[in-house]
């Protein structure tokens, strides 16, 4: 009976044995098949952010593709409504005889307007193509606006120099729009001194008649004229100009905040009634606002200056004998009015469009050139507005 419960006793503690062996090892694998799932699950997690992080790069690209081309469709859209306003501004001059006024065709501006009417007016078969399309813009007589290259005269080939007389009319236009009139010389200066590197600073405008329309220079413009270079009419001083120090060409009227003196504010103030040209051009008096008139004709106030436009609105101008007569009858002395400084046809036009295709947006400004002599227009320069 002994030795039976001492064996007894043995297998049962050898069968305890057994069991905690096997659940040890049941524990074990346990623990390694949870540290295998944590690790699948670690490397499926880490795959999904890069396939992720792949995909989302190569749809960046993807749109970044895709807004390209639509830029690209958008400026090609803007170069056809350019040609299509250069085509009218011909067109206009061809039967205007030399007569631009703001009733002419080239004034009516479009409104927003998708590009499928327009294809489908000229039976286009495509025209559906462009109904997430839009076009909008104006033309702009450019020569309405106080010319800043008129401040600087050519009285002989290879001489550059400030013109008083326009000086005084830009100071004029300053004290009617409220700006410091003693920025008009520093102005006059800065032109000349950025027409120095310029290859058109001795160019001239074609009018109608075949000869040049520069304006003349009075009050003997050319005593201070010693012969080629730049040089200055008496009574005005100004600092040595030096090529290798001279600025950049103007362009625009942003470029007057490169001179002292000028705000952002002023310049938005200038905006509508300044202007920067490549040559000297004359006024045109059939559509010159009354500010820009009261600067350019001496001795007329911005009161007759705005019944003188209130007049034009109903005849416009057909020569410059009729300005003449206009501003005689509005009370100027015949000796303050120069015909030189005036006209009544254009050659520069601001064309401003702009074109909506889907997410692109293409917002610019054109100067054009129209030519009465050959009757054809040409591109002086583009600029887009961010």
């Amino acid at each position: 009976m002994r030795l039976f419960s001492f064996s007894a006793g043995r297998s049962t503690g050898s069968l305890c044995v057994t069991r905690g062996s096997r659940n040890a090892r049941h524990t074990h694998s346990t623990h390694q098949r949870g540290a295998a799932i944590i690790s699948a699950l670690l490397v499926v997690a880490l795959s999904a952010i890069l396939v992720s992080g792949m995909l989302w790069r190569q749809q960046v690209q993807i749109r970044r593709i895709e807004n390209q081309r639509l830029l690209a469709q958008a400026q090609w859209v803007a170069r056809g409504a350019l040609d299509w306003t250069r085509l009218i501004l011909r067109s206009e001059g061809d039967t205007s005889a030399g007569i631009t006024y703001l009733g002419g065709v080239w004034g009516v501006p479009i409104a927003k307007t998708r590009l499928s009417d327009f294809l489908g007016q000229i039976g286009e078969v495509r025209a559906q193509q462009g109904a997430a399309t839009y076009l909008s813009g104006s033309i702009e007589d450019a020569q309405a606006k106080f010319n800043l290259r008129n401040l600087v005269a050519s009285p002989a080939p290879g001489v550059m120099q400030l013109d008083v007389e326009q000086i005084g009319a830009y100071q004029r236009l300053l004290v009617s729009l409220g700006v410091n009139s003693q920025l008009a010389k520093n102005t006059a200066v800065q032109v000349r001194a950025s027409l120095m590197q310029s290859a058109t600073r001795f160019q001239t405008v074609t009018s109608t008649s075949g000869t040049p329309s520069t304006p003349a220079i009075q009050g003997g413009a050319a005593g201070g004229a010693t012969g080629g270079g730049f040089t200055d009419k008496p009574g005005i001083e100004d600092g040595e100009d030096s090529a290798a120090h001279a600025p950049l060409q103007m362009t625009s009227v942003d470029s007057l905040l490169d001179i002292p003196g000028y705000t952002p504010e002023m310049v938005a103030r200038l905006r509508p009634f300044v202007t920067v040209l490549p040559t000297v051009s004359a006024i045109n008096m059939n559509t010159a606002p009354a500010e820009v008139i009261a600067a350019v004709v001496p001795g007329m106030n911005l009161s007759s200056a705005q019944a003188f436009v209130a007049r034009r609105q109903t005849v416009f101008f057909h020569n410059a004998g009729d300005v003449t007569l206009a501003l005689r009858g509005a009370g100027v002395q015949q000796t303050s009015i120069d015909p030189n400084q005036f006209d009544v046809n254009t050659n520069y036009f601001l064309i401003h469009g702009r074109v909506q295709h889907e997410r692109a947006e293409v917002d610019r400004t054109t100067l054009v050139y129209r030519d009465a002599l050959t009757h054809t227009t040409r591109i002086v320069r583009v600029q887009d507005q961010l």
